[in-house]
């Protein structure tokens, strides 16, 4: 497993399954922009930007301080006028009442609002206008004056900016003003804000014209000696303030246009770290699901230090994991299959046999054979199907706490009960049994300790001394049961926990053991997260003297 996919079409993918082709087909139509991971980032980036842009494009509190400052302008910019005209363009008729001179007015107002856009309008004290800077007398009558639109040369500037105006017309804000409306023939009551001139204020107005234009007025009483002789009307139009606006607009559309694009790009690039690795372990998974051998591996992303690594490496575990069992599995049936087999072939020859035989002895012995052979079918099968069911039985039960100093107590009394006067004595050593707990299943453990003991039962001479001891070191619960027996082959300590390996004593008989217990054994306690050892036993010369089963278990 050393070849590393390739997650583009070539030579190598022509030989996959119809699946893995129309798996790989819907893979490949989700790259780049197509990918739901990489639309997802992309739009979840773009939106967090776009709602504070939102937000500013408002810009309403920059909009109100612009025109409070313009209509604050205006307020200043009029009292110095009504203070001019308050002062030059008075005049008393013979009873001493004082009004303002039209003519006085209009020629004073031209002189102020020289080269200004400001238009000024003067209105006497019973309301009548008085006089307009807009409007010219002349020997031909009254000219008005007229600020045209700048001329539109139809260049692309032009039409982006009207159509940026008639976007940002949507936008709310303006729409609660009022309208500014002309008569033909203008008097005080047209003007709220002059009207409260009259009476002695200085209020300004903000108001719309018919194309959506803004229109800033103030106005001001014209007093002497704090007398209000009538009141003085300055108005603008608000291009000054749209312009601000809109240059804040463009400044802000500007900043999020460069941040969505180094978005966009981070984006691309967050999506191509986490999506292409994970379309690459999908399609490594598909390949070493419905692939032929074991050519195909995942890759390898654990250098990442993330979740991608993380996910890698597990996937590549789980792989080896399988492997592993496939392996295992394959290797136990050809264990099963060559282990059946001989009692098969024992028992195909005696029947063969015994047809043909006429003596009763040999008859009988025969049977005998038979009968031994069907016995050792039957451990087989037993043993065969206890290790089937082992591992789906440890990956599902719960477990429990195991005092596993009263389950070595009870395993020794049983069997001290059972072994007669020429069995081995049992000698028990669990000092501090209540610190000697796991977790796991005690049926299995019991298992485990009970095929140890049966093991060195075996191997015991007469009378002999089968020792059992457990003890905790740290964090683990150390269990070892020793025998008197001839000892184990060296070369051989780790061998007897293969299955069907059977080393057994001289003299027993053939088959009695089906050469699974240890296997079985070493499986329960790995699965509990432990380990399981065999040594032999010396005395002071280097004699053997026994085996050792240590079994390491971690505390609970």
């Amino acid at each position: 497993m050393t070849a590393e996919i390739q997650t583009r079409p070539g030579p190598a993918s022509r030989g996959e399954p119809a699946e893995i082709k129309k798996r790989g087909l819907r893979r490949r139509s989700r790259l780049g922009w197509r990918s739901p991971l990489t639309r997802r980032i992309l739009l979840l980036n773009l939106l967090v930007l776009l709602i504070p842009v939102l937000g500013l494009m408002h810009l309403e509190q920059y909009r109100d301080s612009l025109i409070a400052a313009e209509l604050e302008g205006l307020r200043t910019q009029g009292r110095s006028f009504a203070l001019s005209l308050g002062s030059t363009a008075v005049v008393a008729n013979s009873a001493g009442v004082e009004r303002l001179l039209p003519e006085l007015t209009r020629h004073l107002m031209r002189l102020l609002l020289t080269n200004s856009t400001t238009r000024a309008r003067a209105f006497a004290l019973d309301g009548k206008l008085l006089a307009d800077s807009f409007v010219l007398m002349g020997p031909g009558g009254q000219v008005t004056v007229l600020e045209l639109p700048p001329p539109d040369d139809g260049a692309v500037s032009g039409w982006l900016t009207r159509l940026y105006d008639r976007a940002t017309d949507w936008l709310p804000g303006l729409d609660d003003l009022p309208r500014y409306r002309e008569a033909a023939e203008q008097f005080a009551t047209d003007y709220t804000e002059v009207e409260r001139a009259l009476a002695g204020e200085s209020p300004g107005m903000v108001r719309l014209d018919r194309g959506g234009r803004l229109v800033l007025s103030a106005a001001v009483p014209v007093q002497r000696y704090r007398k209000v002789l009538g009141a003085l009307m300055l108005s603008k139009d608000g291009t000054d303030v749209t312009a601000a606006v809109r240059d804040r607009r463009r400044d802000i559309l500007v900043v999020f246009g460069v941040a969505s694009a180094v978005t966009v790009l981070l984006s691309l690039y967050l999506a191509g770290t986490i999506a292409r690795p994970i379309r690459r372990l999908a399609k490594a998974a598909d390949l070493v699901r419905y692939g032929k051998g074991r050519k195909f591996q995942i890759p390898d992303f654990t250098r990442r230090d993330d979740e991608i690594g993380d996910l890698s490496a597990a996937l590549r575990g789980m792989t080896e994991a399988l492997w592993a069992r496939l392996d295992a599995i394959e290797g136990f049936a050809a264990d099963v299959a060559h282990e059946i087999k001989n009692p098969l072939t024992s028992l195909r020859s005696a029947v063969e046999t015994v047809t043909r035989l006429e003596d009763p002895a040999q008859q009988k012995k025969l049977m005998s054979i038979i009968l031994d052979d069907v016995q050792r079918l039957d451990r087989l099968i037993s043993d065969i199907s206890d290790a089937s069911r082992l591992d789906a039985e440890l990956s599902r039960a719960e477990s429990e706490t195991v005092h596993l100093g009263e389950l070595l107590q009870a395993l020794a009394e049983v069997e001290q009960a059972t072994a007669g006067d020429q069995g081995p004595r049992f000698e028990l050593d669990v000092a501090g049994h209540q610190l000697l707990k796991v977790s796991g299943l005690e049926g299995r453990l019991g298992q485990v300790f009970r095929n140890l003991i049966s093991n060195a039962v075996s191997f015991s001479p007469p009378g002999g001394t089968i020792r059992l001891a457990a003890r905790r070191d740290r964090d683990w619960i150390v269990v070892s049961v020793a025998d008197e027996g001839p000892g184990l082959p060296p070369d051989k300590l780790d061998a007897i926990f293969e299955r069907f390996y059977s080393e057994r004593p001289k003299g027993e008989k053939f088959g009695t053991h089906s050469g699974l217990g240890l296997s079985i054994s070493r499986q329960i306690v790995q699965a509990h997260g432990g380990t399981i050892e065999a040594e032999n036993r010396f005395d002071g010369e280097g004699g053997v003297i026994g085996a050792r089963f240590v079994v390491r278990l971690p505390a609970e």
